[in-house]
């Protein structure tokens, strides 16, 4: 559950950051200029920064609360989630890989969870999760990155779909098969029985057929095969699920 908060709490806080009156003084230029953006409630004016830090101060109080029923390990793993939360919206700025910076950020709920049930960390097993979930962002996000290409350049702001250009489908063609192979490790580290091996094997073609079919020239289906990334997840989910109940 702290997790899941964490991640809902984490898809408002960085545009929300990017507009604090550190960075952006009163609308933010960079979400004006990008079509996909401008009209969100900060970039719009809608909201003012004053008013949009006063929502992440209410959010972070809502988390507050449930990261102190955790244990000791869970609280520091949270608060140390902060800083890269925090850090992430400047990645764009510094780097052509602000996606692997998002997999560390987003994925970060995995250590958080294993810490909340087992009160530590096994390596064999959560290293190779952490993994495979950095590996599946850089797959997801990069599709999605494809949307805002021609914004980006004007704006000079950097991203993954930049750097692999026309290479973008061999580049995370590997991501998505050391996503799998690391989903493989962990699950076999876990001694998950044999049901999460078929749902792992439909999870790997539906991520064969997002890469195969992807038109990285197109938004709307860039758009479209990001979404459908919630088969993905619900298929490792299920997989992990049976394979627990049946073990």
């Amino acid at each position: 559950m702290g997790a899941w908060w964490q991640r809902r709490w984490f898809k408002s806080s960085p545009t929300l950051h990017k507009t604090t009156p550190t960075h952006r003084p009163k609308t933010s230029p960079t979400l004006l200029l990008v079509e996909r953006t401008k009209s969100r409630p900060l970039a719009s004016g809608i909201l003012t920064p004053t008013q949009g830090v006063g929502f992440l101060g209410f959010q972070l109080l809502l988390g507050l609360p449930i990261l102190l029923q955790l244990n000791n390990l869970s609280q520091i793993l949270g608060v140390f989630s902060l800083l890269l939360v925090f850090s992430y919206p400047l990645m764009k700025r510094f780097t052509y890989w602000p996606q692997a910076y998002l997999g560390l950020v987003f994925n970060w709920g995995a250590l958080i969870g294993w810490a909340a049930m087992k009160g530590t960390i096994d390596p064999a097993i959560i290293l190779p999760l952490y993994t495979a979930g950095i590996c599946w962002t850089l797959v997801y996000d990069t599709i999605y990155a494809h949307q805002d290409k021609e914004d980006d350049v004007k704006v000079g702001v950097k991203s993954t779909a930049l750097r692999f250009g026309d290479s973008t489908k061999p580049w995370i063609s590997g991501f998505g098969a050391a996503c799998i192979a690391n989903l493989a490790l962990s699950g076999y580290n876990a001694d998950l029985a044999w049901p999460y091996y078929p749902f792992l094997a439909a999870a790997s073609a539906h991520l064969a057929w997002q890469v195969s079919t992807v038109d990285l020239s197109d938004r709307l289906d860039c758009n479209r095969k990001f979404v459908s990334n919630k088969w993905f997840g619900a298929l490792i989910f299920g997989g992990i699920l049976c394979g627990r109940l049946v073990s």
